[in-house]
């Protein structure tokens, strides 16, 4: 049987379009919506046949409102998996219990290590010898739920963090597709703070360069 993933995004979502080009066995993209109703990535989707929509965070008093309405948005599509790909918003807890244990995001840092914003100039200044990306469950706490999948890169000297983010979000290509494969297949078994792959091989162990 089919699941129904709801991707959102905020910018071009260029992890949301590695999803659909992966062509995922047993998902169906039923949506990409966004809080920018200027994201590149919803003009993207609408030309591939993908239904699309968006509501404008700044339309709203609050965050609380903007993310009730955002959730009855998301459920008319009735998904089984809510995907965030650049979606620049921190979320209310009404909204991460709603999708608990069905909604996952990607952030460019080894979690726990910088969490927030601007994590790869960080990870630069902190003079990180690795940096990477974090697919994890999303819950109330910011960038912290439950870890599917990471991947490591280098950080070379002269590195900008421009160089960086360009390493990461390669590998952020690869991974973010298989995780939401892995969560189709429903191999995917919360457990504490890590996530277990049952039945097959644990990808994320791999260094990606």
């Amino acid at each position: 049987m089919k699941k129904n993933i709801v991707i959102l995004i905020s910018g071009r979502g260029s992890n949301m379009q590695s999803i659909v080009n992966a062509n995922i066995p047993n998902a169906h993209i039923a949506a990409v919506l966004s809080n920018n109703p200027n994201a590149a990535g919803l003009a993207w989707a609408a030309e591939r046949g993908i239904r699309t929509a968006s509501l404008n965070h700044k339309e709203f008093a609050s965050r609380e409102e903007f993310d009730h309405a955002m959730m009855v948005l998301i459920d008319a599509y009735e998904p089984d998996l809510v995907v965030l790909a650049g979606f620049m918003r921190i979320l209310t807890p009404e909204f991460c219990k709603h999708y608990e244990n069905r909604c996952i995001n990607i952030h460019p840092s080894l979690l726990p290590s910088f969490t927030g914003l601007h994590t790869h100039q960080r990870a630069l200044d902190e003079g990180c010898r690795v940096a990477g990306c974090t697919i994890h469950f999303v819950t109330e706490v910011l960038d912290n739920g439950a870890i599917i999948a990471q991947g490591v890169v280098p950080i070379v000297d002269g590195d900008t963090a421009d160089d960086v983010a360009a390493r990461v979000l390669a590998v952020e290509h690869q991974l973010f597709p298989q995780a939401v494969a892995d969560f189709v297949a429903g191999s995917l078994k919360i457990d504490g703070k890590r996530v277990v792959k049952q039945n097959q091989a644990d990808k994320s162990a791999q260094l990606l360069a």
